[in-house]
């Protein structure tokens, strides 16, 4: 493999480099000229200082915190680079490594069934060898209607994955896929019989996946989504017939709530899959998805692997991260949902850093990254005080360790009756689940918290992004929608800003500045464009009451000198 030609080619922007530092000196210059010349005013002899010093200052501290700001935004534009795979070199299909895709959704009557189950029967749709590729449809709702759902996308998914493998679609999602022109085998009678047959089954799956959850809406014995018990079941365990060509394996997961136990939203829900996806099926690498960002190219499984099946960076890579594009937006686009500030220039400088944040979706993440590895001969003990008491997910920590998951068999209920306990609400007590291990809980962002982390800790991470959008989403397209998530999202990055965790005082053990200051931008911005504001309104506020002060003394003289 050593001597083979290469998996993957990282590009230096080198104009970007040469345009963006030279714009950071010259602009720098400008900025130490002005901090020179506001510092000079407070130096001057007091008979020589006609303009209050209080307003003065204000606006010096104003100009100093958005100079800085300015200052953590060169980060991104350092060092871009973009990178190019070559996945058509990767070994045969029965070397290639095993995959866990997560799909996490909370709330049936916020999250459109049909939309959540497009997403899973894409994700059963990759280019990936289907006795290696596992998905898992986590419901913190504990929604029936989405368990049947499920089953009828599992159904459907028998005809749709073969028809995708044999006429080689490029499109796995089957929303799309027929909403639109694609074709390609027109002059094809043959594909033209199947397409139709296929399209009759998609339109029976909506309606039938419609009458499910208006159904579920009328049931007033319907699971409270903050309360209820857990549920672990496979799917095509339940289904009788044999199908001659393979499909993913599909998982419905659902954690146990209660509400006098904090759930910690989606960082607890993807570790409650992490340690039931380790008693069935324990691939080495996990697909993280939200449940609208479908799989728009089925080949971004093999185009990660390009960067894990490589003996130079397989080591030392914890994930990789393809940008969020979304199908819903306007030409307008005036809150800029699709984010074209971060995916399109801040996340091509921070790979350049060290490799970019975890993104919430659409990410590769190496499971040793998130767990660690372990041999046979650790401590038991120890093991359990971090990954609490389950002897046999502790089996699962030791490298290359493969369950014994049998069909219909005693040994596939008694792994589903331990998956169910660690499932539980009360398995992480006590444990270092959330702190040390898996997704962490500090803030609502855990994925940038987990992200730093591992970057502390020493991981890397690439940044792909290829001109075909891999994943497909939906974004926010009203004010109110935009100012909610937006809301989320700083108040996670000020809260990790103003705590110990700030990556500022937590330290770079294992990364380098530029890359700290790229962690320190995303967290500290926020602050530092409101504290900024505060201090020019409070210039404004002193400068209004001295107008007001010398209007009223004007007022006061001029009507004395009148009478």
């Amino acid at each position: 493999m050593e001597n083979s030609v290469p998996l993957h080619v990282c590009h230096v922007n080198k104009m970007s480099i040469i345009i963006n530092r030279s714009h950071a000196i010259l602009h720098s210059i400008a900025i130490l000229f002005l901090i020179h010349y506001r510092l000079s005013f407070f130096f001057q002899h007091p008979q020589n200082i006609t303009i209050p010093t209080l307003p003065w200052l204000l606006i010096f501290v104003s100009e100093l915190l958005l100079y800085l700001a300015w200052l953590l935004s060169q980060s991104h534009r350092w060092r871009p680079v973009y990178r190019t795979v070559f996945p058509e070199r990767l070994p045969a299909d029965d070397k290639l490594p095993a995959i866990d895709v997560y799909i996490c959704t909370a709330d049936p009557k916020k999250e459109p069934s049909v939309e959540v189950m497009n997403t899973v029967i894409s994700a059963m749709a990759l280019d990936y060898p289907p006795e290696k590729l596992h998905v898992y449809v986590s419901d913190d709702a504990g929604s029936d209607a989405t368990l049947r759902c499920t089953k009828e996308a599992w159904n459907f998914a028998r005809y749709w994955v073969p028809f995708c493998r044999k006429y080689g679609l490029v499109t796995a999602c089957p929303d799309v896929y027929f909403s639109s022109s694609e074709d390609g085998f027109k002059g094809s009678s043959d594909f033209k019989a199947e397409r139709k047959k296929i399209e009759e089954k998609y339109e029976v799956l909506k309606q039938r996946i419609r009458r499910i959850v208006q159904e579920s809406h009328t049931d007033v014995a319907a699971n409270n989504k903050l309360d209820h018990s857990s549920i672990i079941e496979v799917i095509s365990e339940h289904h009788k017939e044999k199908d001659e060509v393979k499909i993913p394996m599909l998982v419905y997961v659902s954690r146990k709530k209660r509400l006098s136990r904090h759930h910690n939203f989606n960082a607890g829900a993807l570790n409650v899959l992490l340690r039931v996806s380790a008693m069935i099926s324990n691939s080495p690498h996990i697909l993280v998805l939200d449940c609208d960002m479908h799989c728009n190219d089925p080949t971004s499984a093999r185009q990660a692997m390009c960067y894990y099946c490589d003996p130079q960076t397989s080591q030392s890579i914890a994930f990789v991260q393809f940008p969020q594009t979304f199908r819903n937006i306007s030409e307008d686009d005036i809150y800029d949902s699709q984010l074209r500030f971060i995916f399109k220039i801040h996340w091509l400088g921070f790979d350049g850093a060290g490799g970019p944040a975890i993104s919430g979706t659409n990410f590769y993440i190496k499971r040793k990254a998130l767990l660690g590895s372990f041999t046979k001969q650790q401590d038991l003990m120890t093991l359990k005080r971090s990954f609490g008491p389950s002897n046999d997910f502790i089996k699962t920590l030791v490298e290359d360790y493969k369950p014994c998951f049998i069909k219909d068999g005693e040994s596939s209920k008694m792994l589903l009756e331990n998956a169910n306990v660690l499932a539980s609400c009360s398995y992480e007590d006590q444990t270092t689940w959330g702190t040390k291990v898996g997704f962490l809980y500090f803030c609502v962002l855990e994925d940038y918290f987990t992200g730093f982390t591992l970057h502390r800790k020493g991981w890397k991470s690439v940044y792909l992004y290829p001109k075909r959008p891999q994943f497909l989403g939906t974004a926010t397209t009203n004010f109110n929608e935009a100012s909610i998530q937006w809301t989320r999202w700083v108040s996670g990055l000020t809260s990790v800003a103003i705590s110990r965790f700030c990556p500022l005082i937590c330290g770079p053990l294992k990364m380098s500045l530029v890359h700290l200051m790229c962690y320190l931008e995303a967290a500290c911005m926020p602050l530092l464009c409101c504290l900024s504001v505060w201090v020019l309104l409070l210039y404004l506020n002193f400068v209004s009451s001295m107008a007001s002060l010398y209007t009223q003394r004007f007022r006061t003289r001029t009507s004395s000198y009148f009478r």
